[in-house]
């Protein structure tokens, strides 16, 4: 398991490396920041077409089947335009990926991915935003662990995504708890990877999503496994695509289209908790109904703002701490958002939903 790099290294260097990122040498050198802004001027200010051509077709990403089946028992499967293929990938760096190898036209991610694909030369752009109230994380000690609070994550190893959103949230609870990097010992994983790696003591902390904590806990918490509460919330749940689709005014509309859609869907499932409990995480996540109660109880109420204010400010605000880090440098992140779509959402939803 590979562990911080000895004073002097690259951080950067180190980090990219391992997550396997594509462009990362560009990154590093600064190359990566010049090319996305470069790129960014190019991006397409043309309205957006009122009506979806025939023929349009978009690739979305659906992490476990969840979109294809929310849109069903919703009955919002009569999109405009056809979906080529709904691709099974959800962690930020896959989708990343997928957009450069386009094979992919839009993703549903927290505020992360965004800022580590303009860090690695990559242009996309934020097109939907969902503010999140309440935390989606829980930190998930290994089995056996003493540690009770944030304050005693101090000198222990600790799973950490820099292009994912858990990764963010790790870092807000350091901060809130006063720790600096150097008083840690962050693991380079991707979230994929994480409970491997607490399952065998390889960190002694990892950030588990509400969905997954239920399930680690039920195999071992009688060897000694907890979680660790905190109030640190990752705002961001977004819709996003690169500009080489955003750039083609068919695509475009296609995109503008389906955010309503995607609003309404999330809408549904909040107001339908017994339904999707059932149907999702009893029948395809294998969990007790005890257990998905337990997750959404925890749920967010959905909430689309017509501003998008509030998520930019907290958007570079995380940029701002990937930097202090050294994990990115600092760019203005005003540039990561399509303000064309900006609305879109929140005008699909009932009022209760834009506040």
């Amino acid at each position: 398991m590979p562990s911080l790099p000895a004073p002097g290294v690259d951080r950067r260097l180190f980090l990219t490396s391992l997550l396997g990122v594509t462009a990362a040498a560009a990154g590093l050198s600064g190359c990566a920041e010049s090319t996305a802004a470069t790129t960014a001027e190019g991006a397409s200010t043309a309205p957006l077409a009122d009506k979806v051509p025939a023929g349009t077709s978009l690739k979305i990403a659906s992490f476990q089947n969840t979109q294809q089946l929310q849109f069903k028992l919703a009955e919002l499967d009569d999109l405009p335009f056809k979906v080529s293929n709904w691709l099974n990938i959800g962690a930020g760096p896959d989708v990343i990926n997928a957009f450069r190898a386009k094979s992919l036209d839009l993703a549903n991610n927290a505020g992360i991915p965004p800022i580590q694909a303009y860090y690695q030369g990559f242009d996309a752009k934020i097109v939907a935003i969902d503010i999140t109230r309440r935390p989606n994380y829980l930190f998930a000690t290994k089995p056996g662990s003493d540690i009770r609070s944030v304050e005693d994550f101090r000198g222990r190893k600790l799973a950490f995504s820099q292009g994912q959103a858990q990764g963010v949230v790790l870092l807000r609870a350091l901060k809130q708890a006063g720790l600096t990097y150097d008083e840690v010992e962050l693991v380079p994983l991707t979230s994929n990877q994480f409970l491997t790696a607490l399952q065998s003591g390889q960190v002694d902390i990892a950030p588990l999503a509400n969905q997954q904590a239920p399930a680690y806990l039920q195999q071992y918490r009688s060897k000694g496994a907890h979680t660790i509460d905190t109030d640190v919330v990752d705002l961001l749940n977004l819709l996003w695509a690169p500009v080489s689709v955003l750039n083609d005014p068919a695509k475009a509309a296609a995109v503008a289209a389906y955010i309503p859609h995607w609003a309404k869907g999330q809408v549904w499932t909040y107001e339908n908790p017994d339904v999707w409990n059932e149907e999702f995480y009893v029948k395809t996540q294998n969990l007790t109904p005890e257990q998905a109660k337990g997750i959404s109880d925890l749920a967010n109420k959905p909430l689309f703002p017509p501003s998008w204010d509030e998520a930019v400010k907290w958007e570079q605000e995380t940029a701002d701490l990937l930097a202090e880090g050294g994990f990115v440098k600092k760019f203005d992140v005003a540039q990561l958002f399509d303000h064309r779509f900006e609305g879109i959402a929140a005008k699909s939803v009932p009022a209760e939903y834009r506040r």
